[in-house]
């Protein structure tokens, strides 16, 4: 069975010291769902938060192995969340009999032992909870992975997207197979992939699509027209790679969106620039609120 490890992730976190930091959380929060009690969560709460005006919430999942904590250090987006004032909740999956923590995703990834756990109910309790004890925009709630943690958020979009406004999936793919992918409204969809991922292949393998066919899928879903296309675009994100590696394309969408970043010469967990990565992601993030 496919297993997606993140051991590179863990090193690249440690190594930078940022598991010293604590997740800011206000002091006043209160478990609102029995779901949320069972399986507690962390979140990143924006300084200066004024109850009094609505902020957009990014629910940040991991990948396989890892954890919230360490995925919220990867991408930096603590920092994020007071620079551009975002709440970030970052939950953790269950653990396997591994002892890994993993999201019940897609058919790919990565129940691997067939528990059935239902990740989409308890990522919509999350979103239920953040909007309980805050000011939580509804028309900007997104969701953002890496591997495991993006192929959830696919399946969030697939499934949830009567509250999902966007997705950012970082090397984590959609179904293979489209009829199980029945969002009940167009949702905005942004596939970030490095094309020398041997992980998660950039091509597809197995029960994973390319990253192209994700993009694809999503842009019938959306109803958008004519081919992927290259926007002349580039974007820097990967710093051990010279220059502006990535390009960006996507196809015409008046609702929703499909889009793909494609890390030329990036593998399955990039050396993300910080904070540019966040900022990148959340620009395109901010751009596609809920109508």
């Amino acid at each position: 069975m496919f297993r997606l490890h993140v051991v590179a992730a863990l090193t690249v976190t440690l190594a930078f010291g940022a598991c010293s930091s604590s997740p800011k959380k206000d002091m006043t929060y209160t478990p609102s769902n029995a779901a949320v009690m069972a399986r507690p969560y962390d979140y990143d709460q924006p300084a200066g938060y004024d109850a009094a005006k609505p902020y957009p919430l990014i629910v940040l999942l991991h990948g396989y192995g890892a954890n919230g904590f360490v995925q919220d250090a990867l991408f930096g987006w603590a920092q994020l969340a007071d620079d551009r004032g975002v709440f970030v909740a970052h939950p953790d999956g269950t653990v396997d009999a591994g002892g890994s923590h993993f999201w019940n995703a897609t058919d790919a990834c990565c129940d691997e032992q067939h528990t059935g756990v239902d990740d989409v109910a308890y990522l919509n309790a999350v979103v239920d909870d953040m909007e309980a004890n805050f000011n939580i925009d509804k028309k900007r709630v997104f969701f953002a992975g890496h591997s495991n943690g993006g192929f959830m958020s696919h399946r969030m979009a697939c499934d949830a997207a009567g509250r999902v406004a966007a997705i950012m999936a970082l090397a984590g793919d959609n179904w293979q197979d489209p009829s199980k992918c029945n969002p009940t409204e167009p949702v905005a969809v942004l596939q970030v992939h490095g094309d020398a991922d041997t992980l998660v292949p950039y091509d597809g393998a197995g029960l994973m699509p390319s990253a192209k066919q994700s993009v694809g899928s999503w842009a019938v879903k959306n109803g958008c027209t004519g081919d992927l296309t290259d926007t002349g675009e580039t974007l820097d994100i990967d710093y051990d790679i010279a220059g502006a590696e990535t390009t960006v394309a996507n196809y015409a969408c008046t609702v929703g969106a499909a889009e793909l970043w494609t890390i030329h010469g990036g593998q399955h967990v990039p050396s993300l620039l910080l904070p540019d990565w966040g900022n990148h992601v959340f620009d395109w993030l901010m751009q596609h609120p809920k109508p």
